[in-house]
């Protein structure tokens, strides 16, 4: 402000009301600042001047820096206590979901042996508790991505064991060269008039022997996803490695143990097979059925039309482009194999019937990572279109097994090896006399039928020895033997010696939910203790816009350093400044020394017209006080034309801008 001035009216708020006001600040100088004037003195100074200054001293306590700090202050705590719900909710939310894990930790005390007992007995009860609801099922924390536990050793119980047997079905040729040479061994010299028994128990026997290598291969396959449910299930004693070290050690040394006996176990039932060859079984045939049976019985499928299975599938080679496949639809009945665009199967793309269908394994490309079979015509056919083979593609090799074992029910046996084959092409020039050819043909439909007796016996009692000698052998180990084993392995103190990042992450733990409760307290502080200040009513300015709509904004013009003839230049001095211009940074004014705007020049020193010398066209103003202006507050004027009043338009540019 210059000398002689005051802002009196703008900071009692009555030339242009403001809602929250105006709050006046002494500012130092550049003089001051050049003078190393610290804040303290200009502080001082400015507290003095207002007190001391006839139109600011009734107001003083409500202007200078203290007091706009302290209103800014509040202001700032208005709008913390307003957003302070959402904070607070956010906050109460992420303590809910650490009150769980941070219940164990609440009373921690790392040397307490009552607690590394207590821990000890715990975890040990959950091993046990987890290890038989991975293999029983469970209804919680159920993985939907992949088979695990109980379901993988169910497929390899009643699809994997069913394949591995069928794999090693006997070839027709093989089955009947071997009966030949039986039949001829046993009569010797002699030409036999009658089928021989010897012949069929030495093929049987035999055929039981090979039963051995499937069986022992599903107890293998038990075994390693046995092991694979123990780390799974070990998972959660990761906060103490020697624990969940020595735990996976005792009971993997116990499963393979049970291997063992489960193994020999196995290999006993099958040498109670081979021992006694029980023809009086009620499901065999005997010789008076076997003689009028047809050479194709084993080759019989199931019910027509059944649908064996479902699902997708990738066709590999089935694509113009090289190298190309797509996806399709199965659906594998017991005459049949059709697939269609997509599952609702309306679209039917292909119908392949099973007959003369053999399959064969196709080794995995080197990019891709599907599992890959093929079905070939054995009369070197073309399967569909002009492809001798069709390569289907799995997503996994479980996949794989698990479609092979469908093809089997279906009647479509897997492909012998090349040597085998080329063995039966030799044989196959071998011919046989009629009574000799009969004579095969009534053993060999004998075998059939006792062979599949005794592959329902082995399919039957497999899933129950493994279960028994093995699985459920093990759960009562965990439960009742495992703890001793622990504590005649190591010492207490050993076992429970926590990990570096269990014991880290326990103190994050513990720091974030003392930090969280903290927060909740200083939140509730605020809540309780802030007293917040209203904001006050709006101020009535329709007059400023009312007024501003009928007054066009004058046009800039620059600033001339010549001045009319008769009329000094403008000085600074105790003459009255230029009407106050309302600073709404921070709704405080400063007072502060602008310069005096030149004033209006006459227009007749401008006869050249020049629109850029023009002085501004001053709009004719109403010689009233608008409204919201209190009376008998004076307007300020511009000292040049003391008869016309001025109006203060905010929304006007002036000089100063």
């Amino acid at each position: 402000m210059d000398e002689g001035t005051d802002a009196r009216d703008v900071l009692e708020n009555k030339l242009l009301p403001l809602r929250r006001g105006y709050i006046g600040v002494v500012n130092r100088s550049q003089k001051d600042i050049e003078g190393k004037k610290d804040i303290r003195a200009a502080l001082g100074a400015e507290r003095k001047f207002f007190l001391s200054h006839p139109a600011y001293r009734h107001m003083a306590d409500r202007m200078g820096t203290p007091h706009l700090q302290k209103t800014l202050n509040q202001q700032l705590t208005n709008h913390i206590r307003e957003s302070l719900p959402t904070l607070r909710s956010k906050l109460q939310s992420q303590l809910l979901s650490l009150e769980k894990e941070v219940e164990e930790y609440k009373n921690f005390r790392p040397d307490d042996p009552t607690r590394k007992t207590k821990a000890l007995l715990q975890m040990v009860q959950q091993f046990g508790v987890d290890f038989e609801k991975r293999i029983e099922g469970s209804g919680d924390q159920v993985d939907t991505l992949e088979l695990s536990g109980g379901a993988r050793i169910n497929r390899i119980f009643h699809e994997r064991f069913p394949f591995e047997l069928v794999k090693m079905e006997f070839d027709e040729k093989d089955l009947r060269r071997e009966i030949s040479y039986a039949i001829k061994n046993i009569h010797g010299v002699r030409t036999g008039l009658f089928t021989p028994d010897m012949a069929f128990e030495a093929i049987v026997k035999k055929q039981i022997v090979k039963l051995k290598e499937p069986s022992l291969k599903c107890v293998d396959l038990v075994v390693s996803e046995l092991a694979t449910v123990i780390k799974k299930c070990a998972e959660k004693l990761s906060s103490y490695p020697r624990l969940r070290e020595e735990t996976e050690r005792i009971v993997t040394t116990y499963i393979r143990e049970r291997e063992g006996r489960t193994k020999d176990q196995i290999l006993l039932l099958i040498d109670i097979e081979q021992s006694y060859i029980n023809t009086n079984h009620e499901d065999f045939i005997g010789f008076a059925n076997a003689q009028q049976r047809s050479t194709q019985l084993n080759k019989k499928r199931a019910i027509p039309n059944q649908v064996i299975r479902r699902g997708w599938l990738t066709i590999n080679n089935i694509s113009l482009m090289k190298g190309g496949s797509k996806e399709y639809w199965f659906v594998l009945t017991a005459e049949s194999l059709s697939w269609y665009k997509d599952e609702e199967e309306k679209e039917k793309k292909y119908m392949l019937p099973l007959d003369n269908l053999k399959i064969r394994d196709v080794e995995k490309g080197f990019m891709s990572n599907k599992h890959v079979f093929a079905i070939f015509n054995t009369e070197q056919r073309n399967v569909y279109k002009d492809l001798r083979q069709i390569e289907l593609a799995c997503d996994s090799q479980e996949d794989v097994d698990s479609w092979k074992a469908s093809f089997l029910r279906a009647g479509v046996y897997p492909e012998k090896d090349q040597a085998e084959n080329e063995d039966g092409v030799q044989e196959n020039t071998f011919s046989m006399d009629p009574q000799l050819e009969r004579q095969v043909e009534t053993i060999r439909n004998l075998v059939d039928s006792y062979v599949a007796i005794i592959n329902k016996s082995i399919r039957d009692l497999m899933p129950k020895t493994i279960m028994h000698l093995m699985i459920n052998n093990t759960k009562a180990f965990i439960h009742h033997e495992l703890l001793a084993y622990l504590y005649s392995s190591a010492d207490q103190t050993s076992l429970m010696e926590e990990s570096a990042d269990q014991a880290q992450r326990r103190d994050d733990m513990l720091r974030m939910y003392h930090a969280l409760k903290e927060a909740l307290n200083i939140i509730g502080d605020i809540s309780t203790s802030t007293v917040s200040t209203p904001v006050p009513p709006p101020v009535d300015d329709t007059w400023l816009q009312s007024t501003s709509s009928h007054s066009p904004t004058p046009q800039r013009r620059p600033v001339s350093s010549v001045h009319p003839p008769g009329r000094p230049p403008a000085v600074r001095g105790p003459t009255p400044g230029p009407p106050l211009i309302p600073m709404p940074v921070g709704s405080a004014a400063t007072f502060s020394a602008p310069p005096i705007p030149s004033r209006p020049i006459p227009q007749n020193l401008f006869a050249n017209n020049d629109p850029f010398s023009a002085p501004p066209q001053i709009p004719s103003r109403p010689a009233r006080i608008p409204p919201g202006i209190p009376p008998g507050v004076p307007s300020r004027r511009p000292p040049a034309a003391p008869s016309r009043p001025t109006i203060i338009r905010p929304a006007e540019p002036s000089l100063l801008d």
